[in-house]
């Protein structure tokens, strides 16, 4: 029988991949630490990590989306953190409004 209590479902991880417009690839390839496509996936499906791989795959987000942003607009980029993107990460908030809203691609 599987452990429910370390699946957390769709996370805001995903989410925020997907609105961003960016793959498990092109995180891969943004993180300068080692990570595979396989971590990405476990973190987008809602699998627990730990809070080391959380932050690893936040870095890496961040840097991926620094990336694909134009030049003058990198400036106005707020950083997410891991409890922002993950749902069972101690001090997430849910209302938490997102301060990139601006920057995201139409």
């Amino acid at each position: 029988m599987q452990d429910l209590t370390r699946d957390h479902g769709p996370q805001p991880f995903d989410e925020q991949m997907t609105r961003w417009g960016l793959s498990n690839h092109d995180l891969v390839d943004a993180s300068e630490e080692q990570l595979n496509h396989k971590q990405v996936q476990k973190a987008r499906k809602g699998r627990q990590l730990t809070l080391h791989l959380m932050q690893k795959l936040t870095r890496a987000f961040n840097d991926a989306i620094v990336s694909h942003l134009p030049k003058a607009e990198r400036a106005n980029f707020v950083p997410y953190l891991h409890k922002q993107l993950f749902n069972y990460a101690k001090g997430y908030d849910a209302a938490r409004t997102d301060s990139n809203e601006a920057l995201l691609p139409k």
